[in-house]
């Protein structure tokens, strides 16, 4: 089979403004699509931070991993009350207090409950300081490379940093686990001694609705100002977007900027259509047919999620087969391959099969192969000839021997 290799670009290049994110409010921020497993916008995503109660997501996934029994329960002990600091956000635990772990990992995520964290730390471990240890190690395991942890409650310490992309790597990996992924997308809880807790998106009230975002851990301190992680979803994909460093007010800006990323992905980005079915792909000529071209169609939507204003240029075709067809082509038989790409990413293809038999045209074939023909009858005419001559020669000489005898 002859092999070609046929790139279309599908409209002539144009000059393309790329999309360009609003000015918000954060210092840097990584915005994810986990259904495309791509990231659609970062700003300063590799700049080490402060990141104040960021910290009780890798807290709570380290401590999942050290609990054997959920429903085990641990007593709030004085110990563990003199490790919170009096700044620090809490759930309300009490000393003496029974609760199971299952509880204390809730109450560390919704209220970002700095007492839960110490109890988590503690009662796994023995002390926070080879709790930490830990959650070290989990960074390094998981690619974590810009961060370290020396708390686990994310209050501002000389040596305790991380980045937005180390948090998006940390989030994912801790999506992984389906009980943090419950945890961290419930908004409200009642631990078994009956308190209630309930996640920071209902202590920070904007006068906007935060019901977009389906899952969060906040986090401020005066280092590392209002910092912020989501879970959402936008036009039937999932997203998860981290936003650090927004100021230390009243306004609450990490909240609208969530708000504000959430509104701009939804009304710039969505599934949009590459190749649309029926798309004539190539015109294949056919030799001594009726039948004067053989057209190959796509068979199937081809999509992207990409923004609306995307480059319509980078869209190519890449066809591998035959480029001629004739009656010899058999009803079935593979013609080529097509596939479909966008900026080299390769997004589908499919094969194309012979679905029509092909109609010998006598005439047509006569003609197209007229050279040979004639070609062909001068020598019949020759031979012919030539034989006609040497039987005359024969006969000729037949007849001169005959003469002679007599």
């Amino acid at each position: 089979m002859k092999k070609i290799l046929f790139f279309i670009i599908l409209l002539i290049p144009i000059n393309v403004i790329a999309l360009t994110y609003p000015e918000l409010h954060y210092k840097s921020a990584i915005i994810y699509d986990m259904t495309d497993n791509q990231i659609l916008y970062e700003k300063d995503s590799t700049k080490k931070a402060d990141i104040a109660s960021l910290t009780k997501i890798m807290t709570t996934i380290t401590a999942i991993e050290n609990i054997d029994d959920l429903n085990y329960y641990v007593k709030y002990t004085d110990e563990m009350a003199s490790k919170v600091r009096w700044d620090a956000s809490v759930a309300g635990l009490k000393v003496g207090t029974e609760v199971t772990y299952k509880d204390l990992l809730y109450a560390s995520i919704l209220p970002s409950g700095a007492d839960a964290t110490t109890a988590l730390a503690i009662s796994t471990s023995g002390s926070i300081e080879n709790f930490v240890k830990k959650m070290n190690e989990t960074a390094a395991r998981i690619g974590m490379k810009n961060s370290h942890f020396v708390n686990v409650t994310g209050l501002d310490a000389e040596g305790h940093f991380s980045t937005a992309e180390d948090i998006l790597i940390l989030l994912k990996y801790a999506f992984q686990n389906e009980l943090f992924k419950e945890i961290y997308t419930t908004k409200t809880y009642t631990l078994s001694n009956n308190l209630f807790v309930q996640s920071t998106l209902f202590v920070y009230r904007t006068n906007r609705s935060t019901a977009r975002i389906l899952g969060s851990k906040t986090g401020f301190t005066e280092d590392a100002g209002r910092c912020i992680s989501i879970y959402f979803k936008s036009n039937n994909h999932d997203f998860l977007a981290i936003t650090l460093g927004a100021p230390n007010d009243s306004n609450f800006y990490h909240i609208l900027d969530a708000l504000d990323l959430i509104d701009f992905i939804d009304n710039n980005y969505q599934e949009q259509i590459l190749i649309d079915e029926e798309k004539l792909i190539k015109n294949i000529k056919v030799n001594n047919s009726k039948m004067e071209e053989y057209s190959l169609k796509a068979t199937k939507q081809v999509t992207k999620y990409l923004p609306n204003d995307y480059d319509k240029a980078k869209i190519k075709i890449e066809y591998s087969g035959l480029e001629e067809l004739s009656f010899n082509n058999k009803v079935g038989e593979k013609i080529g391959t097509a596939s479909y790409y966008y900026e080299d990413e390769l997004l589908a293809s499919e094969d194309f099969l012979l679905e029509e038999k092909i109609e010998i045209d006598i005439l047509k074939t006569i003609y197209s192969y007229r050279i040979p023909l004639t070609f062909f009858l001068i020598i019949i005419v020759f031979i012919f000839i030539t034989l006609k001559n040497i039987k005359k020669a024969k006969k000729k000489l037949n007849n001169s021997k005959q003469k002679k005898r007599k």
